[in-house]
């Protein structure tokens, strides 16, 4: 490929095809990367005939991957979690490359081979697994955290390993003298970066934005990188080394997130140039011939890690149904065990039809990688009997949190949003429990008096024993709309006159939560946008009964449920009659109601002072109340009026 363009838009071309299929099955785009390389690259279709272009550009993507481990790199997160990452994490990395090395040296491989391959089995997928815990809202949990230490320790790892890969090239008896150089190498230039380099990094950094260019924000962060990694280079280091410690200089400092912004764009890009690079060197005609060794690298390497973690899990204090967890979701092959085998690759440790096998291998447990963390409920419950008892006193815990109470409210998530909620809750005398799934926040808590369990809303167990079929109304308090369409389908399922508040960061979901069940979605960015206003308008004199007028009116045009609920409401709210105040009502219309069949037209609400503020079918979901609109069984209805009005509303409508 000699031209740099017609090279670049294939690649473009492709990778954009390739994401949005993956991302359409829901699975990482790293895999679509590696899709794209494999067949565009010489062994298949041949339209990129040679890699060298595009290697050299896909070395930046490991430049600027390391780059955001470094700014990722926290001492105190790392002292938080040293027992975790120095104990459980640090075990499983030394015994997987011992291992390893035992394995390579009786099959004659030589420890050389074995310390690369060990360090690169080692790895699992950062990318792949925290994306999906946090997905599962998992990443607080017990095993979530063990699984965060663990990769943390391996993103560590690869530090050392990427400076004695390079070293590697020596004989055997000749290693010692290089090996010892390396070492002095990093030291000498680690000492010189890190003792005072922060501080010269923090007074860079403010020069440069007191100039208040994000240009050259951005420039001065790619100098940086960049330069570094050049440092490390020319003292005959990984270049990923410099990076990695040009983002701990940072990651200390105020200006961490905008940088971690502003270079997400850059290694993203190059990164998946790099999984492209790795699926190239992916033989499908060899693959095909080598299958059963292919297959036989996929299932030993993963049973075996698998294996392993769960033992070291155990050891380290996990339930075994948190250890069966954990080792699930670190079975499967790392994008750092791909960045290891392209530096080794030069060195020639192993023939390139074994290499070709492990390749295959390792992307084969990349793909099986979301498959086994999304069953690993069902395997955890299918093997291991405590974890039914430990459920069913989860369960217990809360249906006697809940068993006295009627009417109430579910708060799910107890973060700051759902804490506040509770409290004015718990100030009206409204009856709540809460369901969190971070245990530490949840024993804290309990210790307090408040009335939080631990609990996942999107279990229809959880929900059953907090008392769904009871509730009054349910919050979802956290931002995460692919939870929470969870958790709605849930609560459609059990209670469908449930009205489910849900709280999001903008309007993007709206339609789709509306449409799922939601009775309203209240958007962060609104309520924010409402507040910053409300102050500017009185800090410039306008008087605040009109400034709260305003408000009134926008929240009146947003939420449909609170469409002429404020207008001609008094400021002075305590002093109003209560039973004279309009309220919201959902009514489940079951076989054998007199509305069913009718339109609401014909039913003729508005006669009675009666507004229909929302509508779920059962069908389908949550729609505008239109006139037209033929009830059937099953159709929830949400009014607003008076007490005796909706009185008299139930009565026509039952």
């Amino acid at each position: 490929m000699t031209n740099l363009l017609e090279l670049v838009l294939i690649l473009l071309c492709a990778a954009v095809v390739a994401v949005i299929v993956f991302r359409s099955l829901n699975l990482p785009p790293i895999l679509g990367y590696l899709l794209v390389g494999t067949l565009l690259g010489p062994h298949a279709t041949g339209l990129i005939p040679e890699a060298g272009a595009a290697d050299s550009l896909a070395e930046f993507g490991v430049v600027f991957l390391m780059f955001s481990i470094g700014l990722e790199f926290s001492l105190p997160k790392l002292r938080q979690m040293r027992r975790i990452v120095f104990g459980l994490g640090l075990a499983q990395v030394l015994l997987t490359v011992g291992l390893v090395i035992g394995g390579a040296m009786l099959l004659g491989f030589g420890w050389q081979a074995g310390l690369v391959l060990g360090g690169a089995l080692a790895m699992s997928s950062t990318a792949i697994v925290s994306k999906m815990l946090n997905e599962r809202m998992e990443v607080e949990s017990p095993h979530g955290r063990d699984v965060i230490g663990v990769l943390l320790l391996q993103d560590l790892a690869v530090v050392p390993l990427l400076v004695i890969i390079p070293a590697l090239a020596a004989p055997a008896a000749e290693l010692a003298r290089p090996l010892a150089i390396a070492a002095l190498k990093a030291a000498v230039v680690l000492a010189v970066l890190l003792v005072g380099g922060q501080k010269i990094m923090r007074a860079w950094f403010h020069l440069v934005a007191t100039r208040r260019s994000h240009e050259l924000f951005v420039l001065n962060v790619l100098f940086i990188t960049l330069g570094l990694a050049y440092v490390t280079g020319r003292a005959g280091l990984s270049m990923a080394l410099g990076a990695f410690v040009a983002g701990m200089l940072i990651a200390e400092t105020e200006f961490r997130y905008q940088v971690e912004d502003d270079i997400k764009p850059f290694r993203d890009v190059l990164l998946g140039l790099f999984f492209v690079t790795i699926g190239m060197r992916l033989d499908i005609p060899v693959l095909i011939g080598q299958f059963p060794l292919v297959l036989l690298l996929f299932l030993g390497p993963v049973l075996g890690k698998f294996a392993l973690i769960v033992l070291l899990a155990r050891m380290n204090g996990a339930s075994p149904g948190n250890a069966l967890r954990v080792g699930l979701a670190l079975a499967q092959a790392g994008e750092f065990g791909f960045v290891l085998l392209a530096q080794a690759a030069p060195l020639h440790f192993v023939g390139d039809g074994l290499m070709q096998a492990i390749l295959a291998a390792m992307v084969l447990s990349m793909l099986s990688a979301p498959l086994l963390i999304q069953a690993s409920e069902r395997i955890v419950l299918r093997f291991t009997k405590s974890e039914w008892m430990l459920r069913s006193m989860q369960l217990t815990h809360i249906a006697a949190e809940t068993i006295a109470t009627d009417h109430h409210v579910i708060v799910c998530g107890y973060g700051h949003i759902g804490q506040h909620l509770s409290r004015l809750l718990a100030q009206e005398g409204v009856a709540y429990v809460a369901l969190d799934l971070d245990p530490e926040r949840v024993r804290e808590a309990a210790a307090a008096g408040e009335h939080v369990v631990y609990g996942d809303a999107a279990r229809r167990d959880a929900l059953i024993a907090a008392g769904v079929m009871r509730a009054a109304a349910m919050v979802i308090a956290y931002a995460d709309t692919a939870s929470a369409l969870r958790v709605l389908a849930r609560v459609h399922a059990l209670n469908p006159g449930l009205p489910v508040i849900v709280r999001t960061r903008d309007d993007a979901e709206l339609e789709r939560l509306i449409a799922a069940g939601a009775a309203e979605v209240v958007p962060e960015t609104l309520e924010a946008g409402l507040m910053l206003a409300s102050h500017a308008l009185i800090m410039v004199g306008i008087p605040v009964p009109r400034v709260v007028r305003r408000v009134r009116a926008i929240r009146g045009e947003r939420y449909r449920l609170l469409r002429g609920f404020f207008h001609g409401a008094s400021d002075e709210a305590e002093d109003l009659d209560d039973a004279s105040q309009p309220r919201l009502k959902s009514l489940t219309l079951a076989a054998g109601a007199k509305a069913i069949g009718r339109t609401l037209g014909e039913l003729g609400l508005e006669q009675l002072g009666v507004e229909v503020r929302g509508f779920r079918s059962r069908r389908a979901g949550g729609i505008e109340p239109a006139a037209t609109i033929r009830i059937e069984e099953g159709d929830v209805l949400v009014l607003l009026g008076v007490p005796d009005k909706l009185a008299l509303a139930e009565a026509r409508l039952l």
